[in-house]
């Protein structure tokens, strides 16, 4: 399937690692141009530093490869963090805990996305993207960790606002939803179910997922970064004009499952 993205350009926001590096490589090898930005960028070509709770910074980014590489064609917004803390029950947790959770996973995406509004409008708009990273967390009411499963949930909401206010201009706005996949922030999650534990009582990260994955996945099986790759290069491509508004899950049947 030739998806003829060729030569288009494409900033790949929390590219530096996970999900957010494969989608990056993926639209790399299918020959477009690609921004790698990210808060820990990789030494990769055309990467840059940037964070996304800094409106200014993601603004000046976008105005900088917008105007050397001639507009931008394709967003995706990847970056998120967790608390860190297991969050079950909720008051585990303190407010506090809440506040970079929201700057980062729902208010980076939507300074992302305020940022790169005006490019995607001008010239060959019909042929733009956005894209979000989001989670199943967002769906079914996990309570791991809330201020991510909250942020999450924003951001489901927000992406369907925006895929209507861009439709007039043929922009397409849809979102990827994780279900396990075995990254940096989901490590973090397994570490926090540990904390407070006896040592008899503790599972390694191996253990504790693959128990997870039974339990909560009719497919049983590990999500990889890759398929996000794969999904996020089609999603820019023609052959999904009429995809819009759309959470798509790479879960293993979680939602469906919950």
């Amino acid at each position: 399937m030739n998806l003829n993205i060729q030569n288009q350009n494409v900033i790949v926001f929390g590219a530096g690692r996970g999900i957010g590096k494969a989608i990056a490589d993926a639209f790399s090898e299918e020959g477009a141009r690609v921004c790698r930005a990210d808060l820990n960028p990789d030494e990769s070509p055309d990467s840059a530093t940037v964070d996304i709770a800094d409106f200014e910074s993601v603004r000046e980014l976008s105005g900088k490869i917008a105007t050397e590489w001639g507009g931008i064609d394709h967003v995706v917004c990847a970056a998120a963090i967790g608390s860190g803390k297991f969050g079950f029950p909720f008051w585990n947790l303190d407010p506090s805990d809440w506040k970079r959770v929201l700057e980062i996973s729902l208010m980076g995406t939507v300074n992302v996305a305020h940022a790169v509004a005006p490019f995607l409008q001008e010239g060959e708009s019909r042929r733009k993207t956005i894209l979000f990273l989001t989670s199943v967390a967002g769906q079914i009411g996990s309570q791991t960790d809330p201020p991510y499963s909250a942020a999450k949930a924003g951001v489901i909401n927000f992406m369907q606002g925006a895929a209507k206010d861009f439709a007039p201009f043929g922009v397409r706005v849809n979102a990827l939803s994780p279900g396990m996949v075995k990254t940096d922030l989901n490590q973090s999650v397994w570490a926090s179910t540990q904390e407070g534990l006896p040592e008899d009582a503790r599972k390694s990260y191996d253990e504790w997922a693959e128990e997870k994955i039974a339990g909560i996945a009719p497919l049983a099986r590990w999500q990889t970064p890759e398929e996000f790759g794969a999904m996020a290069v089609y999603l820019a491509s023609d052959h999904a004009k009429n995809i819009t508004g759309q959470t798509l899950n790479i879960d293993g049947g979680q939602v469906m499952h919950s």
